[in-house]
């Protein structure tokens, strides 16, 4: 199966570290998340690789190169402007006549890959979305009300939701969909398949998964990547 890792964005949650560097590129332990992401990606028997590229994109290829350190293909798609997170897929078009996996360039999760296929293969719908339950802390004292009269106090309440985790397994009749040129992000693409009344299939996640791009979760990363999580994901 192809796979297709979206490393165009600018890491402004990152800032002042993506100013220099892309953040796929950001360290995790002793390597950067892109290279940990190939690595996971390579242990699953994933061979083949597109990378889509915009800022900074020279520094991802030098790293990267062709992929042949970790046994792999790798190509690159740059786009010409930013085209969101699903907009630069259809660059891709006559790349891709399989299902193919779309991850984010910033992501370190043990999701069993195998089973998330199969679980789409399964399913047979277009798009299936790997997600997991993330706990919100809102770090203040929330009202209740009924018009002006309080009913309730929720003193830093932490809600729990379903979110996407990123990683996405696709059919080709998805690159249809997405309109060239123009930014367009997974949210639309959402809207329009819901509004076409064509099924998107949600795979939950129970394990590990952080998203770099967010400080919290790279802070995380970087106390126990080489203690907890390297060998869980690597196994190294």
């Amino acid at each position: 199966m192809i796979a297709v890792i979206q490393a165009g964005g600018k890491g402004t949650r990152l800032r002042p570290y993506t100013l220099i560097m892309p953040k796929p590129m950001m360290p995790v332990g002793d390597q950067p998340v892109i290279e940990v992401l190939l690595k996971w990606l390579r242990r699953w028997g994933i061979h083949r690789v597109f990378i889509t590229t915009g800022y900074m994109e020279h520094l991802i290829r030098a790293l990267c190169g062709d992929g042949s350190q970790w046994d792999m293909e790798i190509s690159y798609s740059a786009e010409p402007e930013p085209l969101g997170t699903i907009g630069p897929l259809r660059l891709l078009g006559g790349e891709i006549d399989e299902p193919f996996l779309v991850l984010n360039g910033d992501l370190i999760t043990d999701l069993d890959l195998g089973e998330f296929i199969t679980f789409h293969r399964r399913r047979g719908g277009p798009v299936t979305i790997g997600t997991t339950r993330k706990e919100i802390a809102i770090d203040l004292g929330v009202l209740d009300a009924v018009n002006d009269r309080l009913t309730g106090f929720r003193e830093k309440p932490k809600e729990a939701y379903r979110v996407s985790m990123g990683i996405y397994c696709m059919e080709p009749s998805v690159l249809e969909l997405i309109p060239r040129g123009v930014p367009f992000g997974f949210d639309d693409l959402a809207h329009e398949m819901l509004a076409r009344d064509l099924p998107i299939y949600l795979y939950e996640h129970e394990g590990l998964w952080m998203d770099i791009g967010r400080e919290d979760d790279f802070c995380r990363a970087q106390n126990g990547f080489l203690r907890d999580y390297k060998s869980l994901i690597l196994g190294a």
